[in-house]
C-alpha cells in the first residue's frame, strides 16, 4: 500500500510562500477571491447586500460578466460556497479558455468534500493542458489525500519528463519542484533532496531548486546544511538576492547571519517587508 502523506509540515508553509505554485497546498485560487473582494474593506453586512444585489441581477439575466466575476468573489468571501460552486460552473463552462476557473472550481468542490467532483474537473483542465502547474499540483494533493500517492508521483514525473525532453523548458522547473514535494509527502526524503540537487545541475542559474532544498534540509532538523544552501540560493539570486521572501526564510529560522542587509538602515519599529502574492490567472 501507498505511504500515507504526512502533514504539511513548516517548510511547506514557508515554500508556499518563496515557491508559490509548486508546492504542494490548496486553497490559493479561493485566497486570491477573498483577497479580492476584502480589498475595498467593506464591511460583512455590506457585502452580504452588495452579493445580494448581484445575485437578484443574476437571477433576471441582467448581471454583465464582470458583476459575476464579483458575485463569485463575495460568495466565496462569505463563505457561501455552495452557491459560489453553480455559478462558477457556469462560468467556467462559458470561458473554456480561462483555465483559472476550472481550477477554482475544483478547489471549492475539494474544500466541500467532494474530491471525486475536484478530481473530476482537474481531469478536464489537465485533459487540455497537461502540464499546468497549478492543476498538477492539486491534483496530486488530491491523490496523495486519497492514499494514491504512487499515481500521484507518477502523473508528475510523465508532465517532468515531458518538460525536459527533448529539450528543456522553463516550466521543468516548478515541476521538477512539485516532484520533490510529492515525494518528500510520500515519506523518501533522500530521493527528494536527489531529485532537488538534479534540478540544480540542469538549471544552475536559477536559485529555487536550492531553496526548496535548503527547506528540505532544514526540516530534518540539517540547520548547517540549510544554511550553506540558503546562502548560495542567495548568491544565485543576484539582484533578487535582496528580495524580502527570503529574509523571512532566513528570519523563520533563526538565521540572522543570512538575512540582507538593505543599502540603507530602516529606522528603529520598522516591520519587516511583506511579500506580495505571485501568480495570476
Amino acid at each position: 500500500m501507498p505511504t500515507a502523506p504526512r502533514r504539511q509540515g513548516p517548510w511547506l508553509g514557508a515554500m508556499a510562500v518563496v515557491l508559490a505554485g509548486s508546492c504542494l497546498a490548496a486553497g490559493w485560487w479561493i485566497g486570491q477571491l477573498r483577497s479580492g473582494s476584502a480589498a475595498g474593506g467593506s464591511s460583512r453586512p455590506a457585502l452580504e447586500r452588495q452579493a445580494e444585489q448581484l445575485r437578484r441581477r443574476l437571477d433576471t439575466g441582467e448581471a454583465s460578466p464582470a458583476e459575476q466575476q464579483r458575485l463569485l468573489e463575495l460568495l466565496v468571501a462569505l463563505e457561501r460556497k455552495a452557491e459560489a460552486t453553480p455559478l462558477l460552473e457556469r462560468l467556467a463552462d462559458q470561458q473554456p479558455d480561462r483555465w483559472s476557473l476550472r481550477l477554482l472550481l475544483a478547489e471549492l468542490r475539494r474544500d466541500q468534500n467532494d474530491r471525486s467532483g475536484a478530481e473530476r474537473e482537474l481531469r478536464q483542465l489537465l485533459n487540455q493542458r497537461p502540464d499546468q502547474v497549478e492543476g498538477l499540483q492539486l491534483m496530486a494533493l488530491i491523490l496523495l489525500e486519497t492514499n494514491r500517492g504512487a499515481q500521484a508521483q507518477a502523473q508528475v514525473e510523465a508532465a517532468l519528463k515531458r518538460a525536459t525532453s527533448p529539450n528543456l523548458r522553463s516550466d521543468a522547473v516548478p515541476i521538477g519542484l512539485l516532484l520533490a514535494n510529492v515525494i518528500q509527502r510520500r515519506g523518501d526524503i533522500g530521493k527528494a533532496e536527489a531529485q532537488l540537487i538534479k534540478l540544480t545541475t540542469q538549471f544552475p542559474k536559477d536559485p529555487r531548486p536550492l531553496l526548496a532544498r535548503a527547506l528540505l534540509q532544514q526540516e530534518r532538523g540539517d540547520t548547517k546544511a540549510a544554511q550553506q544552501t540558503l546562502a548560495l540560493a542567495k548568491q544565485l539570486g543576484g539582484k533578487d538576492a535582496e528580495d524580502p521572501r527570503l529574509d523571512q526564510v532566513a528570519a523563520a529560522w533563526g538565521l540572522e547571519q543570512l538575512r540582507v542587509k538593505p543599502l540603507k538602515g530602516p529606522s528603529p519599529g520598522t516591520p519587516p517587508a511583506k511579500p506580495s502574492p505571485s501568480g495570476s490567472p
